[in-house]
């Protein structure tokens, strides 16, 4: 018993020393805040799937997009990441977004799709899946 419980021991503490393994990381389930271009970029590139959301507090279609990108998030292996183009006014330019709700979809870190307005639920889930 002593044995048993020594190993345990030992493998979390290598698993500790090691941090988490891929296995171990899972795709959030929410959508996640950019906070930089920085942060944008090391998303794309370690994630398959990223639909990027470019929006704006004060835009209503946005605020009719929020259920449906949660949606995204909650229900396919996509990492959905909300840009506020208002605190990230060079993010945004630099991506060419001229109207919100603009949406980004990378496959591989590469834009794959780009979609300017609201877009519906089954629009979306389709085109993360051709990717997924």
């Amino acid at each position: 018993m002593t044995d048993e419980i020594s190993e345990i021991r030992k493998q979390k503490r290598e698993e500790l020393m090691n941090g988490p393994t891929e296995e171990d990381e899972e795709t959030p389930r929410e959508p996640v805040h950019v906070e930089s271009e920085s942060h944008l970029d090391e998303l794309t590139k370690a994630n398959d799937v990223v639909l990027v959301d470019f929006y704006a507090d004060w835009c209503g279609p946005c605020k009719m997009l929020e259920p449906v990108v949660k949606a995204v998030a909650k229900e396919t292996e996509a990492v959905v990441a909300k840009v506020d183009i208002d605190q990230h006014q060079l993010l945004a330019q630099q991506n060419g977004v001229r109207g919100v709700p603009t949406l980004q979809l990378y496959a591989d870190g590469e834009i794959a799709k780009r979609m300017v307005g609201m877009q519906d639920q089954a629009t979306l889930m389709n085109l993360v899946n051709q990717f997924a």
